[in-house]
C-alpha cells in the first residue's frame, strides 16, 4: 500500500508543496518525478503515483506553482504558466532545486531518477535533461516542444516523448526540431507519435478544459503508459 507525505519547499520567496507517493517500509527506491500539468498538482498525478508505487517505484508529485494557486482557475493557472515560461534561466533553477531536494530524501535512490511531465510539466522534463543534469531518462507526455533559448549542454538522460500528431500546441515541424535538437545533444532519444490524436490524450477530464485540440484518448493513454512503463524497466530492470 502507499503513503502520500507532502514535501514542502521555501524557493525564492515561494512556499511551494510537492507529493512524495512511495512504500510504506521507505526502503530507497527508483522514483519518477512527476512534473502536473499548467493546472498544478491533482489527483490525476497522484493516481498515476499510485500506479507506480504498485510496480515498485516511487513518485513525487512536483509543485511548480505554489500552494497559494492549489486549486485556483485555470485562467489564474495560465497566467501562472506564462509567468514561468517566460524566463526559462529561472525555471530551470525551480526545476533543479526540486530535483535536489528529491535526491536528499531517504527513500529515494538518487542515482536512479527519471523525471517525466505532462503538458508544461513535459516541456519541464525536456528542460531537465537539457540543462545535462545526471539523472536516468526524461519522458513527456503531450508536451510544448521549444527549446529554452539557453546554451546547450550535452544531455546523458535517456529522452521519451509521447505525442499527438494532431496536437495544435505542438505542430510536425515542432516534432522534428526536437529530434535534431536532441540528435545535436547526443541524447539516446526516442518519439512516439500518435495518429488522429489531440493534446491532453492523458487525461480523462481533458475535454473540461474547453481548449480546441485538447481531447482524453484512451488508447494513446494506455500505449504510452505501456512505453513508459517498459522504459522504466529497461532502466531499472523488474523492480516489483
Amino acid at each position: 500500500m502507499s503513503k502520500e507525505t507532502s514535501i514542502p519547499l521555501e524557493f525564492e520567496g515561494e512556499s511551494l508543496e510537492s507529493v512524495f507517493v512511495g512504500r510504506r517500509d521507505a526502503q530507497p527506491r527508483p522514483t519518477v518525478m512527476m512534473i502536473p500539468t499548467v493546472m498544478g498538482v491533482s489527483d490525476l498525478e497522484r493516481s498515476f503515483g499510485r500506479q507506480l508505487v504498485e510496480l515498485g517505484y516511487n513518485a513525487f508529485v512536483v509543485d511548480l506553482f505554489g500552494t497559494k494557486f492549489r486549486g485556483a482557475s485555470r485562467d489564474v493557472m495560465f497566467g501562472e504558466l506564462g509567468r514561468l515560461k517566460a524566463d526559462r534561466t529561472a525555471l530551470r533553477r525551480r526545476l533543479l532545486a526540486l530535483l535536489d531536494q528529491l535526491r536528499g530524501l531517504n527513500e529515494v535512490d538518487s542515482g536512479k531518477i527519471v523525471v517525466a511531465g505532462y503538458c508544461f510539466g513535459g516541456l519541464c522534463a525536456l528542460d531537465v535533461a537539457r540543462s545535462g543534469v545526471d539523472i536516468a531518462a526524461a519522458v513527456s507526455f503531450h508536451v510544448l516542444f521549444d527549446p529554452p533559448g539557453l546554451p546547450r549542454e550535452k544531455i546523458s538522460a535517456k529522452v521519451l516523448a509521447f505525442h499527438g500528431w494532431d496536437d495544435p500546441m505542438a505542430p510536425p515541424d515542432h516534432v522534428v526540431a526536437l529530434g535534431k535538437e536532441l540528435t545535436e545533444a547526443g541524447a539516446d532519444w526516442q518519439i512516439h507519435a500518435y495518429g488522429h490524436v489531440a493534446h491532453g490524450f492523458t487525461n480523462p477530464n481533458a475535454h473540461q478544459i474547453g481548449l480546441d485540440g485538447v481531447r482524453y484518448n484512451e488508447l494513446a493513454a494506455e500505449r504510452s503508459w505501456t512505453s513508459f512503463i517498459n522504459l522504466l524497466e529497461e532502466l531499472f530492470g523488474d523492480n516489483g
